[in-house]
């Protein structure tokens, strides 16, 4: 598997984990990679007693990638507690771009990323 698929399938796990640990039962992801870069839908609910560790769910995918941390950290994704926003925090540097809908027990993400090839 090429570096940067590795990237993306580090950001899927570290979504589904965070999710799963704010009490997630239904959980969704896609990917499409095509014209340089990879968009990943990604669709979970959660447990309403978790509502407030969604607050800075926008903050953190919204960061300013760092590609030299995302190059140096990117191997520690998966690394954290299950639920930290630590795990936001280093999607969010990992990616270029982030639309985040929070809506009745059901989070919607689109995340765009672009694909450096050697």
């Amino acid at each position: 598997m090429l570096h940067e698929e590795r990237k993306i399938s580090k950001i899927v796990e570290e979504l589904t984990v965070y999710f799963l640990a704010i009490g997630a039962d239904d959980v969704s992801s896609e990917i499409k990679i095509g014209d340089g870069q990879a968009t990943i839908f990604f669709r979970a609910n959660y447990r309403p007693e978790y509502q407030e560790r969604l607050e800075d769910v926008e903050k953190y995918l919204k960061e300013q990638k760092d590609d030299g941390v995302e190059d140096i950290y990117w191997e520690l994704a998966g690394s954290g507690d299950p639920g930290e926003s630590s795990q936001l925090l280093l999607v969010g540097l990992m990616i270029d771009k982030a639309q985040v809908n929070i809506n009745d027990g059901v989070v919607e993400l689109i995340l765009s990323k672009k694909l450096y090839r050697d």
